[in-house]
């Protein structure tokens, strides 16, 4: 169950699943571990969030249990967050927001941010959940992804002006 104390209980999963994972950030952080940034620092870059905020949101995902904290450095102690199985599972949401987000919210001439190749038939996946060309069900582990130039930039852009907020200080 949710740390998030002021959700009244419920028998709805949709409500009990938004208590954990129902804000803006929450799902920025997941992405982000999803992409493979595992540092705080990146995924502070990466979300645009406070530090804060951030901590936070880091904080209760480990203690629902869809993050794990590994230690990578003793002195000072410095952590990595890794998904658990749980927020693995959360894989088939986020593919579910990319396509509706890639839908709905561009357009179409601003080209798909990601591009995903399934492993399993060599070609492109498209929106999922199903792959447009062998009809699997998309699976992280089966995808390659390859980013647009624009949002590579994009990526690297933040990860700029947040190493200079950084060093201005």
């Amino acid at each position: 169950m949710s740390t998030n104390t002021t959700i009244p209980e419920t028998l709805c999963p949709i409500a009990r699943a938004e208590a954990i994972v129902g804000d803006r950030w929450t799902v920025l952080v997941l992405r982000e571990l999803f992409m493979g940034s595992h540092r705080y620092d990146e995924i502070q870059a990466q979300t645009g969030g406070t530090p804060q905020m951030v901590a936070t949101r880091l904080k209760n995902l480990e203690a629902d249990g869809l993050i794990e904290r590994r230690l990578y450095n003793e002195r000072p102690p410095r952590y990595e967050y890794h998904l658990s199985a749980k927020g693995q599972a959360f894989y088939s949401v986020v593919l579910a927001l990319r396509a509706w987000g890639e839908t709905w919210c561009k357009s179409q001439e601003e080209g798909w941010a990601v591009v995903y190749t399934h492993k399993t038939c060599g070609e492109p996946a498209g929106l999922g959940p199903l792959c447009d060309h062998c009809g699997e069900v998309l699976r992280r582990d089966e995808l390659i992804s390859e980013q647009s130039a624009a949002y590579r930039a994009e990526r690297q852009a933040r990860r700029e002006a947040f190493k200079s907020s950084r060093s201005a200080q």
